[in-house]
C-alpha cells in the first residue's frame, strides 16, 4: 500500500469501490453470476498490486496494462456476443444511470492522491480532469429523464456521449502519465498511485465499470426502442 496517504482516503475510495458493485448488482437485477465474476477478479487484482506485481515499471509486456485489458475485453465480449448482448438490453438504465455518482468521491480520491505526490496535478479537476461533472449532473439526469420525464431521450444520449468522452480522456491521460515505456506527460510527478492497493481498482473495475455504464446507455437509447430505457 502506498505510505503517507491518509486513512479517509482509503475509506472514501473503498466505499467507492463498494457502490459501483452495488449498483451493477442493482442493474443487473441482482444477478450473482455477476457477482461470482467481479468479485474474485477484484480480488486477484487486489492481491497482485498488494503484493508489488505491477510495480516493475521495466517489464515487458507493462505489467500495468493487465489492471485494463482484462476488463475491456471482457466488456467487449458482452458487445460482441449474443448473450451478451440480452444481458446489456436487460440491465435497468437507472442503476447505471445512477452508477456515475461514484466519480464525485473518485475525483476527491484523486486530489487526495495528488496532495500526496502520487498522481500529477493533470489527473484532478485542478488540472484537465473534468469527470467530477458527472457525478455531480448523474442525479440530476437521474431525475429529470427517469422521474421526471422532463429531458428526452436525445438530452439523455448527449449527456451519456459527453461524459463518455471525458473519462476517455481521463483514463488516456492516466495512462500517458504513468511510468511506463509510453510515458508521454508528468515526468516530475507521475501515476504512481494505479499499481497500489486498492487504487489500482481504479483501473481494472471502478473507470471501465462507468465507461461500460454509458456504452451500455448509448446502444440502447441509439439502437432500441425508447420505452426500453425505462
Amino acid at each position: 500500500m502506498l505510505e503517507n496517504i491518509p486513512t479517509y482516503v482509503t475509506l472514501v475510495f473503498l466505499l467507492a469501490a463498494a457502490y459501483t458493485l452495488f449498483c451493477l448488482y442493482k442493474a443487473s437485477l441482482h444477478s450473482k453470476k455477476l457477482l461470482l465474476i467481479i468479485i474474485p477478479y477484484l480480488i486477484i487484482q487486489g492481491t497482485l498490486a498488494y503484493v508489488g506485481f505491477y510495480k516493475n515499471f521495466d517489464a515487458m509486456p507493462p505489467r500495468a496494462l493487465l489492471l485494463l485489458l482484462p476488463t475491456l475485453g471482457f466488456i467487449t465480449s458482452l458487445f460482441c456476443t449474443r448473450r451478451g448482448k440480452e444481458f446489456i438490453d436487460h440491465l435497468d438504465m437507472r442503476w447505471m444511470t445512477l452508477l456515475h455518482i461514484v466519480r464525485i468521491p473518485v475525483e476527491l480520491c484523486l486530489y487526495w492522491l495528488f496532495l500526496a505526490k502520487t498522481i500529477p496535478e493533470i489527473m484532478t479537476f485542478d488540472g484537465q480532469n473534468f469527470d467530477i461533472l458527472a457525478g455531480v449532473t448523474a442525479p440530476i439526469t437521474y431525475i429529470l429523464f427517469f422521474i421526471k420525464k422532463k429531458i428526452s431521450h436525445n438530452i439523455l444520449l448527449a449527456w451519456n456521449i459527453l461524459f463518455t468522452l471525458v473519462l476517455l480522456n481521463i483514463i488516456i491521460t492516466a495512462l500517458l502519465s504513468a511510468p511506463l515505456p509510453f510515458q508521454q506527460i508528468a515526468f516530475e510527478q507521475p501515476n504512481m498511485a494505479i499499481v497500489y492497493f486498492p487504487f489500482n481498482w481504479l483501473a481494472c473495475f471502478i473507470a471501465p465499470a462507468a465507461l461500460f455504464s454509458h456504452f451500455v446507455a448509448i446502444r440502447r437509447l441509439m439502437f432500441t426502442h425508447h420505452t426500453d430505457v425505462y
